[in-house]
């Protein structure tokens, strides 16, 4: 059996999700008649502090919606340098909104507040305006790390003072929320739009939801259709998506310890060494005391049948999830030593 550790968007919808999905009721979702849909935004918009929100096919499609809603062509966006908007959306910002990112090294990807205001344009004919700032959390770059919220507070307040909207990446941002045991609109009350994923440790097998105020989710969705996204009857869709949001929140915690436990087992073999401070479901592992690199440390899993993804020539990560239990993890430590001690 394969131990899948690659990403929590490998999860598999659950026995429930898939009944739900069967049974929806339908309608036409261009016309606003798909009774799932709207039952799934309106609790969307309820559970993220907004005025409402919109289902989209993807956390990618999401972002982009964003920025094309809040910016012009010209314009400069503010985000962090290994951002997922940045780093993984293959240049869209540019290509679709055209616009410009200005970056920021970020601490275990939170931005400086003071690096951010000083980030911000002024009036001059030579430069772009700043049109949005972009966060993301949790930060899956910098670890799964959870981005505090006074560090969103302290950007969100001087986005107020310039009149520069803030959007949130926030894929896992329920991964933060259930770590740090508070509702998510505590996090979602220092944006003005945001992002998050269903597909992810929720477990609904496609879809996010983009949210922010009524206005704001009117012009998204007319983005949403230029982009090919308007949808029929995708209430098959938005049932497993309701039930991720209703009911797969609090067991994240499970995911989280899970890697906590994949961290300490991993931390007795010598000759690896977990670099990020483990917030949530994600672990980073160095391996370059093997001196071998990251496709061949791969494969040496794969033969033992577990799945992980290279993040650089010589980083692994590791991320838990719905279909991954304790026990596996165990196996996965177990495994790992056994390969691994060798080079100690």
């Amino acid at each position: 059996m394969v131990i899948d550790l690659r990403s929590d968007t490998v999860t598999k919808p659950t026995e429930k999700m898939r009944k739900a999905s069967y049974e929806a009721e339908l309608g036409d979702d261009v016309y606003g008649e798909d009774p799932t849909i709207n039952k799934l935004e309106e609790k969307a918009a309820e559970v993220l502090g907004k005025e409402a929100a919109l289902f989209v096919t993807s956390g990618t499609q999401g972002n982009q919606i964003a920025v094309l809603t809040h910016c012009q062509p010209g314009n400069e966006i503010i985000l962090e340098e290994e951002s997922h908007l940045f780093y993984y959306e293959a240049a869209a910002i540019s290509a679709f909104a055209g616009v410009q990112p200005r970056t920021i090294k970020g601490n275990r990807g939170a931005m400086n507040p003071a690096h951010v205001e000083a980030a911000i344009r002024g009036e001059d004919i030579h430069v772009p305006e700043t049109s949005l700032i972009c966060l993301e959390n949790t930060h899956n770059r910098a670890g799964g790390a959870i981005v505090p919220l006074d560090n969103m507070k302290a950007i969100y307040e001087i986005s107020t003072r310039y009149k520069i909207p803030v959007h949130l990446d926030g894929a896992r941002l329920f991964n933060a929320a259930v770590a740090l045991n508070q509702p998510v609109s505590e996090f979602t009350k220092y944006t003005t739009t945001v992002q998050i994923c269903l597909s992810k440790g929720l477990g609904s097998p496609v879809g996010s939801i983009l949210a922010g105020d009524k206005d704001f989710i009117r012009r998204a969705r007319k983005w949403r259709k230029r982009l090919g996204g308007g949808l029929r009857q995708a209430g098959v869709i938005a049932a497993p998506g309701y039930i991720a949001l209703t009911e797969m929140v609090d067991r994240l915690s499970e995911d989280h310890a899970n890697a906590k436990r994949l961290e300490e087992g991993i931390s007795n073999i010598s000759a690896l060494t977990v670099v990020n401070h483990v917030d949530t479901n994600i672990v980073l592992v160095d391996i370059q005391k093997l001196n071998i690199p990251a496709t061949e440390f791969l494969e040496k899993l794969k033969g033992e049948g577990i799945l992980a993804v290279a993040f650089g020539p010589s980083m692994i990560r590791f991320t838990t999830h719905y279909d991954v239990t304790t026990e596996q993890i165990d196996q996965v430590i177990s495994k790992m030593s056994k390969l691994f001690s060798v080079y100690a």
